[in-house]
């Protein structure tokens, strides 16, 4: 029984010592780039708050995934610039009353689209090129509904700000 055990002890030190498959554990982000300023953030919509929303969730995403240390503009090795570009309601799902002679939603969906770059700064060319993504999440028509939407673009906001960070720690 010992003796089985050292084999397998040794066949599993071995293994890790031998080179992989070009997989490795850790951070997929650039090896230069230990931190990220995030700029603030431009609204093309006419969607209130949707800067400072979109900007708070970027930070936090950031800090949330861990790759990179998030830092203010002077002293970050990158900035990220992003501008929401568009904000768009649909519905998803309705309930009719009264026979069907009454139509009203009672699900819909928010979409947020956001513009980003990552700039190192004194450099010409960015880090990564302009690249779009679109957050979305469904809200529900119960109630105050400008709670619902409002709710709705928040999370939408967060899905979107998860897929920018997502696109700029594994890029590489």
């Amino acid at each position: 029984m010992i003796k089985i055990a050292k084999s397998l002890l040794l066949s599993v030190i071995l293994l890790t010592l031998l080179p992989g498959c070009g997989y490795r554990i850790g951070s997929l982000m650039h090896p230069e780039i230990k931190s990220i300023a995030v700029a603030p953030v431009k609204n093309r919509t006419l969607g209130y708050h949707l800067a400072a929303d979109v900007r708070k969730v970027l930070c936090e995403r950031v800090m949330v995934d861990g790759s990179l240390k998030l830092k203010d503009l002077g002293t970050a090795d990158c900035i990220l610039y992003a501008t929401v570009t568009d904000i768009h309601f649909s519905e998803v799902a309705d309930v009719s009353r009264d026979q069907g002679d009454n139509y009203h939603a009672n699900e819909w969906s928010a979409t947020v689209k956001i513009k980003f770059t990552v700039i190192i700064p004194g450099r010409k060319k960015p880090l990564l090129p302009p690249t779009e993504v679109d957050g979305t999440a469904n809200f529900q028509g119960y109630g105050d509904i400008e709670t619902g939407r409002e709710q709705g673009v928040q999370q939408a906001c967060y899905d979107a700000a998860t897929k920018v960070v997502q696109a700029i720690t594994e890029a590489w």
